[in-house]
């Protein structure tokens, strides 16, 4: 019985040498970020390094910068495994020009250019725009919990801070005394291996104690603020100061107060299946679900944010080189306030529905509520939202926004940032959305109908 099967010869040498290119099928996502990286400013990579040709030969930024770029649009952060996927992956060769940087030198390069990393948002947006992709004339905002690189269980007290920061401290003050009785005025050994690595958290926990400290601080302040103005207003017709007590909300002290000692930075958040130690990332889409502006903040709520990412996006739109601006942004409920709607400078059409906490008047002797400030806001918002326009525009909400979160988070697999410290995550989560814009660019090229003389 005699087989015909296609041999594996394995162990058969090249006769010639391997053409990268013959690696790849033509439209590979490999490709569109090698032509991506020969478009983008590349100045603010190349500044860091020398220009007078001595010193060690270091990886070209633009080798570093398309193997980054392919792997957080595939979903692959971590330092190790992009060093791994050198290896073994074909398109991470070919990008890598089948060399293998460690990740040593991954890591480095991301935390060395953070800020020319979170600019590549703005570049991926030239791109979007000069393919035809950008139409802001409806936006949509909305914003998504992301966990931290941190344990929700490294939360500490201040009580505990300090008791920590007094252990820790007094186990140094040991290992000096030891040391002075061995050698005197002498220099002795380095510290110790168990001392030194809780320098660093040493480090760490004081960071977390400033911070709630300064939290502290600020919730007294604002009651001082606000004792001084009632007091200064009862002066004003006669009467004795009023007798205030501090609000529990933002005013009188919290002794449960806790800080992160692993991101300092990170906040315990509530999400909608749980709580989550990390960011609230907030972005701005188009109908086609290209990102305009990322940004990334503490608050655990929205309805701060509405003015910072109309900002945000004008901001991104203008370095971009875009002239248009946004005629109606939606967003959810979590983002209706009165300040919102009539103090938000330059905002756009705005379409929120009314939310329901909020002031809706006082209390009558007959039951019913006063007029309340919001009222007329939230007939006038009602009535935009139930009309023609308002619904077809609100609608496309769920069909922007939400999916590009989803794609993010479940078909790239970001539900963590790798770095810690606010500045770094913000950088990150622009990065990602850069990259989010990258992927929409290439389907829109490579699904894009060739024209042929029956259809140009």
């Amino acid at each position: 019985m005699a087989y015909n099967f296609l041999r594996a010869e394995r162990d058969q040498p090249f006769l010639l040498p391997p053409d990268l290119r013959d690696w790849l099928p033509q439209g590979h996502l490999a490709w569109f970020i090698l032509d991506v990286v020969d478009q983008v400013d590349l100045a603010p990579f190349y500044r860091a390094h020398r220009d007078d040709g001595h010193g060690h030969p270091a990886y070209d930024p633009k080798l570093l910068l398309g193997v980054l770029l392919y792997a957080y649009c595939v979903g692959v952060r971590s330092s190790r495994q992009i060093e791994r996927r050198c290896h073994e992956d074909i398109a991470f060769r070919v990008l890598a020009a089948n060399q293998a940087p460690d990740h040593v030198t991954t890591a480095r390069f991301r935390v060395r250019h953070e800020q020319a990393l979170a600019g590549f948002l703005v570049e991926s947006l030239k791109l979007c725009a000069a393919a035809g992709m950008v139409s802001v004339g409806v936006v949509a905002l909305d914003g998504t919990k992301l966990a931290g690189n941190a344990a929700d269980k490294a939360n500490r007290t201040q009580e505990k801070l300090e008791a920590e920061v007094a252990e820790i401290l007094r186990e140094a003050a040991d290992v000096d005394r030891h040391e002075d009785r061995l050698f005197g005025k002498a220099r002795g050994d380095e510290l110790p291996e168990a001392l030194a690595s809780k320098a660093d958290r040493l480090a760490r926990l004081r960071q977390a104690k400033t911070r709630l400290e300064a939290e502290a601080a600020e919730r007294a302040r604002r009651f001082a603020e606000r004792a001084a103005a009632s007091a200064a207003a009862a002066a004003a017709k006669g009467k004795p100061p009023p007798t205030l007590k501090p609000r529990a909300r933002d005013e009188a002290p919290n002794p449960k107060a806790t800080a992160n000692v692993t991101d300092p930075d990170s906040r315990l958040l509530h999400a909608r299946k749980g709580r989550v130690q990390g960011y609230n990332a907030q972005a701005v889409t188009t109908l086609e679900q290209v990102i305009v502006a990322a940004e990334l903040t503490q608050d655990a709520n929205d309805f701060q944010q509405l003015h910072p990412m109309v900002s945000a996006t004008a901001a991104t739109l203008a370095a971009a080189g875009i002239a248009q601006r946004p005629g109606t942004l939606a967003a959810d409920s979590g983002y209706w306030s009165i300040a919102n709607l009539t103090q938000t400078p330059d905002a756009p059409q705005l379409l929120i529905p009314p939310a329901r906490h909020g002031n809706h008047g006082q209390p009558r002797k007959d039951g019913r509520r006063s007029e309340s400030k919001s009222d007329g806001l939230r007939a006038a918002m009602t009535a935009k939202l139930q009309s023609e326009d308002g619904k077809a525009c609100y609608a496309k909400r769920k069909e922007t926004v939400e999916p590009v979160f989803g794609q993010i988070k479940d078909v790239r697999g970001v539900r963590r940032f790798m770095r810690r410290g606010l500045c770094a995550c913000a950088a990150e989560w622009k990065l990602l959305c850069g990259t989010h814009n990258l992927l929409k660019l290439w389907r829109h090229t490579v699904m894009r109908p060739v024209a042929t003389p029956a259809t140009a």
